[in-house]
């Protein structure tokens, strides 16, 4: 992806976009994106969060349970709810400046790093902006080169791989080419699936993706294509500001579908 790419700069811009947005709306109206939340529990949910991973980076932990957050009361007010989100935005982007992005911290993925909670913390604002606006339907742009990371690490981390017990079966026949038309990336998805016995005993097993490095230009059966903001959305389940196109194999359209809707978060 673009190393011109400022995440710190988006993570502050899109949490204050999620908030403004989110200023005069009722508290009790629901998230059509997150039905089971309310407006409150959506400011709330984000507060939270980057609550909890400021905590991490500041401590720069590698143990989870050594992790130590005080407990975070909810405030009962909306207007307290919001500039408590604003606090724990301000702290989260001040100690991610100060801290290299290789400096090893919990996370629960295989990248251990600062730089993984900068990347997912400004993509967790970014979706979060976009339930925002969903509340309000008035939908803004999103920068393609953010989005199009989006679409790489939602790809990549979100629905790709498997655990580290399970053994991987990849289809080469069921392919798909994942392009976006505004920035020309572009990623060659294979359907696949993981099998085996976690550290519990159980054994598990269900659909992932496996994605190459780099794409080789190969054909695939099917092909997915859009502007990467409304791939972005897509492969999160939130509603495309544009088109999404997919055309070729049926089948495997679906499969990718069945991967990414089991994934979302």
């Amino acid at each position: 992806m673009s190393p011109d790419l400022d995440r710190l700069w988006h993570l502050g811009v899109e949490s204050a976009r999620f908030r403004a947005v989110l200023q005069d709306a009722a508290p009790d109206a629901r998230v059509p994106t997150c039905p089971d939340w309310d407006v409150a529990d959506l400011v709330w949910h984000l507060t939270e969060v980057q609550y909890f991973w400021a905590a991490v980076v500041r401590q720069q932990q590698t143990d989870l349970d050594r992790v130590d957050t005080e407990n975070l009361t909810r405030p009962v007010k909306y207007r307290e709810l919001l500039r408590l989100s604003d606090r724990c935005t301000r702290d989260l982007v001040a100690v991610l400046r100060r801290t290299p992005p290789g400096t090893p911290v919990w996370t629960w993925a295989e990248d251990q790093s600062a730089g993984f909670v900068l990347r997912r913390q400004a993509h967790e604002a970014l979706i979060h902006r976009v339930d925002a606006e969903c509340v309000t339907d008035e939908r803004s742009g999103m920068d393609p080169t953010l989005a199009a990371d989006g679409v790489d690490e939602a790809l990549r981390v979100m629905f790709g791989g498997a655990p580290s017990w399970a053994e991987l079966t990849v289809d080469e026949h069921a392919a798909v080419r994942v392009t976006c038309t505004d920035t020309g990336h572009a990623w060659h998805v294979s359907l696949a699936r993981y099998a085996g016995t976690d550290e519990e005993g159980t054994d598990q097993a269900g659909g992932t993706l496996q994605i190459a490095l780099l794409d080789p230009g190969t054909p695939t059966a099917a092909h997915v294509s859009a502007a990467a903001a409304d791939l972005d959305c897509w492969l999160w389940g939130r509603p495309p500001p544009g088109e999404v196109n997919l055309s070729g194999d049926v089948a495997v359209l679906a499969g990718l579908r069945e991967v990414v809707s089991a994934g979302v978060q």
